[in-house]
């Protein structure tokens, strides 16, 4: 089991991702709690468990949690929740190794 904690910034809706892999059927189902109603609303849309390969490995923009929030998402595309909650998934199907990502502004 991996979780993780997301930051996303200004907005102050901290998302909490709890991953749970299933090594023989090459799934993970994640558990997602945001205090933001479009997290909610995009993973109700698109569920729980996935197939870790077609969840985790795709092109940038593509993949199941892509394609609901397509739908489902304000005009946002900086957000960083998605990404978290992408990296805990492969973290959690050995696809990736569990290390802390940060974004930081820089004045300059």
């Amino acid at each position: 089991m991996k979780t993780v904690v997301i930051d996303p910034g200004v907005c102050g809706f901290v998302t909490k991702v709890t991953a749970v892999g299933d090594e023989d059927e090459g799934a993970v189902t994640l558990t997602v709690t945001s205090g933001c109603e479009a997290v909610k609303k995009l993973m109700e849309a698109a569920g729980s468990t996935f197939d870790a390969y077609e969840l985790c490995l795709t092109k940038p923009g593509a993949g199941p949690l892509y394609e609901h929030a397509a739908g489902t998402f304000p005009v946002h595309a900086g957000c960083p929740v998605l990404a978290g909650i992408l990296k805990c998934a492969e973290a959690e199907a050995g696809l990736a190794l569990p290390r802390d990502a940060s974004i930081r502004f820089e004045e300059g």
